[in-house]
């Protein structure tokens, strides 16, 4: 199923941090970063994507409305807005979300207040490495936008496994490098001048969009990241990229 090179696979992102001059650990170091930009991170976000991401977030939600989960963890929720739209477009029984930035969730609680889903989206602060969550607790595990940024993503894919169900859905979307002309070449200047500026200006922290692209292209993508699915213990594991090819989807079972 894999060979040999990815069962002894390290991540390039493993030791990739956001702050190199400091000697926190990178959990710790992407707790404070997501903590500070917390503010502008919705605004950033969907700039950035120039909205797009409202649309990836719909379009993997659609590859779980088939097994209709009813219970649903949603790992790196940080403001909480996959969690929202799962609630909008699968209507759970509950939707968990949990993350390492207070800073995160605490918008991810006003917004949910505001919308009256504070009964259907509950938050909890959880490293996703150390799970502390019963085997066998969610119909679905969704994710987006949070694998790249793991100390430990092998272990992190194991508890993941471990909480879902007998033949549970992982749903998880993840920034990608496109891979063809013209959209490689824009990608490759808009994410190396213009993501650190827009991260200078709007959130006044350039370290973290600096760390941005560069974690992106040290994560494995496409084929290596479904052999690593897959290594981990999921099956029927598969991936497809959304336009305009700077995401990809990802969709594996139990």
């Amino acid at each position: 199923m894999f060979d040999k090179a990815t069962m002894n696979m390290t991540y390039n992102a493993e030791n990739l941090v956001p702050f190199a001059d400091s000697n926190t650990t990178k959990s710790e170091q992407i707790e404070n970063m997501f903590d500070d930009i917390a503010p502008q991170y919705d605004r950033i976000n969907h700039l950035m994507t120039f909205e797009l991401d409202k649309l990836w977030r719909k379009k993997g939600l659609l590859k779980l409305k088939a097994s209709n989960p009813q219970t649903i963890l949603d790992v790196a929720t940080g403001t909480g807005d996959l969690a929202i739209q799962a609630y909008k477009s699968l209507k759970p029984k509950l939707i968990l979300g949990i993350d390492i930035s207070e800073g995160m969730m605490e918008i991810g609680k006003q917004k949910t207040a505001a919308k009256g889903l504070s009964e259907k989206i509950k938050f909890e602060w959880q490293d996703c490495t150390k799970l502390q969550i019963e085997p066998e607790s969610f119909d679905a595990v969704m994710m987006a936008f949070g694998i790249r940024n793991f100390d430990n993503p092998d272990k992190a894919l194991q508890n993941i496994l471990r909480v879902m169900k007998p033949d549970g859905k992982l749903m998880i979307l993840e920034l990608s490098t496109p891979e063809y002309f013209p959209m490689k070449q824009f990608y490759y200047i808009y994410s190396r001048f213009i993501i650190p500026i827009l991260g200078h200006k709007l959130a006044k922290n350039q370290n973290a969009y600096k760390y941005l692209p560069k974690s992106i292209a040290a994560f494995p993508q496409n084929k290596a990241f479904k052999a690593i699915l897959e290594k981990n213990g999921f099956h029927s594991v598969q991936y497809n990229k959304l336009f305009p090819g700077v995401c990809t989807l990802y969709l594996a079972t139990k």
